[in-house]
């Protein structure tokens, strides 16, 4: 057991990160390997894939380099983590303007590349780095206020946002803009960019609809079922209603087995089918708890690029996972995003674990500088102090 005496860099973090918030997050990687296993197997034989748990497998080999980003980031000092968040940013930004050149066309979109025969999907790197890097700016503007930090911090937004519309991938567009607003908001934005930011939302959101016949499809088979093709949507919910609030049993759902998408999208839908209500609430509390557990871990920072980053981090995992959880009730239209360490997927897990790993840095309980100034202090004895010379 490690002592908080001691003063080697394990025993220090050990005692200043925020270990209930770690714990929750290997709860849900187990959950992921337990639901890995109830809803790949059919995928397997439906690809024609010899092993049945051949996602399974690989999901557990991406849960080992995962977990180390995770916990390799959360020793990490903020001005490193800054640092990285430049190198990272630039790195993928490239491969997301590659995409649109040299990725694969699947399902009418550009979003994967394939490196050294594992495929990546650059955007989900991107997303942390940007988040953080964006709360860097925010904080600077507070600062400096001679530094044109809230310019620089819109056109972040628009070197992110052009090549993911172009791909088209309006899922990631919507989760960065929104992080992006909600800093933007934190940081103290006068009421006339309220009203911009929000006329443009609507605007963009407008321009797509009537622009990109994808989104209108998809917009439109959500509001009017019967203008479209539903399946996906509608063998989702029969996985709820099949479940019921105790679910099926392990291995005994029989709707997972038609479902596109059920280790990835759909994932949810297939933990309400075998496993019931019940587990689905289990998991919702889960994900609510590590979101309100980082908020207020963050609201108690007082260096503002330590809240702004720890707040944007927690509401990038927070969006994502009501996001795919709302698609799987139908509260919204498909998006394709996955649930946080839930769904099978190589670049979304470890991506997730890099930005979780920052969260869990940003929150660690260092000790302020005159704490530290007190401690390196030799100690006196007062009783020799007031003793005459």
């Amino acid at each position: 057991m490690m002592s908080r005496a001691d003063r080697t860099v394990l025993s220090e973090w050990w005692w200043t990160v925020d270990r209930l918030l770690l714990g929750s997050l290997f709860v849900l990687m187990m959950i992921g390997i337990v639901l890995c296993l109830a809803a790949s197997p059919p995928i397997a034989a439906r690809l024609g894939i010899a092993d049945p748990f051949h996602f399974v497998q690989r999901q557990v080999l991406f849960l080992v380099p995962a977990a180390i980003v995770l916990v390799g980031t959360s020793f990490l000092s903020p001005r490193t983590i800054r640092r990285v968040c430049i190198l990272v940013f630039l790195a993928f930004l490239a491969l997301l303007f590659a995409t649109l050149v040299i990725g694969p066309e699947v399902k009418g979109a550009r979003r994967w590349l394939m490196i050294a025969g594992i495929t990546i999907q650059p955007s989900e790197f991107i997303k942390p780095a940007f988040v953080v890097l964006a709360a860097w700016l925010f904080s600077e503007s507070s600062k400096r206020p001679e530094m044109p930090a809230q310019t620089l911090a819109i056109g972040l937004l628009g070197i992110v946002a052009l090549p993911l519309v172009l791909q088209p991938d309006f899922g990631q567009t919507m989760l960065v803009c929104l992080v992006w607003g909600a800093l933007f908001f934190l940081a103290g934005l006068r009421w006339i960019w309220v009203v911009g930011l929000m006329g443009s939302a609507v605007g963009g959101a407008m321009v797509a609809y009537n622009f990109v016949p994808h989104v209108r499809k998809r917009i439109d088979r959500f509001l009017d079922p019967a203008t479209g093709d539903t399946y996906q949507i509608d063998t989702a919910l029969e996985s709820f209603r099949h479940g019921g609030w105790l679910g099926q049993g392990p291995g005994e759902g029989t709707v997972k087995r038609i479902l596109p998408d059920g280790h990835t999208d759909f994932i949810f839908a297939v933990a309400a089918e075998e496993f019931g209500i019940i587990l689905c609430l289990i998991l919702l509390s889960l994900f609510a708890f590590i979101i309100i557990r980082s908020l207020m871990r963050a609201v108690d920072e007082q260096d503002p690029f330590s809240r702004f980053a720890a707040t944007g981090l927690a509401l990038l995992f927070g969006l994502q996972a009501s996001i795919n959880m709302m698609v799987n009730v139908h509260l919204m239209p498909a998006k394709g995003m996955t649930l946080p360490f839930i769904s099978y997927g190589g670049s979304s897990l470890i991506s997730l674990a890099f930005g979780m790993g920052m969260l869990l840095a940003f929150s660690r309980r260092r000790p302020g500088a005159a704490a530290l100034a007190a401690l390196s202090e030799p100690q006196h004895d007062p009783r020799a102090l007031a003793r005459p010379a």
